[in-house]
């Protein structure tokens, strides 16, 4: 009996490597290619993908006072960039705006969300304003997807709190989009 115990753990432990591999594999394909979204969150007809990138960071909040309410706000966000190979490749922060270690940057203006229970919502910007010459100088949409983290807080916000500051940890890919 314990012989086939055994087999049947070898053959489950199978199964779930066989399984993981395949997962990692799907997500891995997916890193270089568009992204499968809603259409309010897909980007233009047209605009091809030119970089993805991986972030680690906070989103930045202030207690602040809104009519009678107070709440936390958002500041900024404050972000490391990273590739697929998770070497860093720049950083995003108020504007909201990406510059990569090339120099180039992209200012976004927020086009369509889609709100999550759980973390930040995701999001297609359209590019506002580029500067200096690089990766980023030509994108035109930029996506926030796969967000963990990073929602206000919910609760610590009063009167005897306003002006502090709350950083919450997050992680989303962004995904820069140009034209041909």
């Amino acid at each position: 009996m314990g012989a086939i115990v055994q087999i049947i753990n070898k053959g489950i432990l199978v199964v779930v490597s066989t399984l993981v591999l395949m997962c990692s594999t799907v997500v891995w394909s997916q890193d270089s290619t568009s992204p499968q979204v809603s259409a309010q969150l897909a980007p233009p007809d047209g605009e091809k993908l030119v970089l993805h990138a991986h972030a680690k960071g906070n989103q930045i909040y202030s207690c602040s006072k809104t009519g009678d309410q107070y709440a936390w706000t958002l500041k900024k966000p404050q972000a490391e960039l990273f590739d697929e190979q998770d070497r860093a490749i720049g950083h995003h922060f108020m504007g909201p705006t990406w510059e990569l270690n090339d120099g180039s940057q992209v200012v976004g203006k927020v086009v369509a969300k889609f709100d999550s229970p759980d973390s930040i919502p995701w999001l297609l910007l359209s590019a506002a304003s580029h500067s200096g010459n690089g990766a980023l100088s030509r994108v035109t949409s930029i996506q926030r997807l796969n967000t963990k983290g990073g929602k206000a807080p919910a609760t610590g916000c009063e009167a005897s709190d306003e002006g502090s500051e709350n950083r919450v940890s997050y992680t989303a890919d962004y995904f820069f989009y140009a034209k041909p």
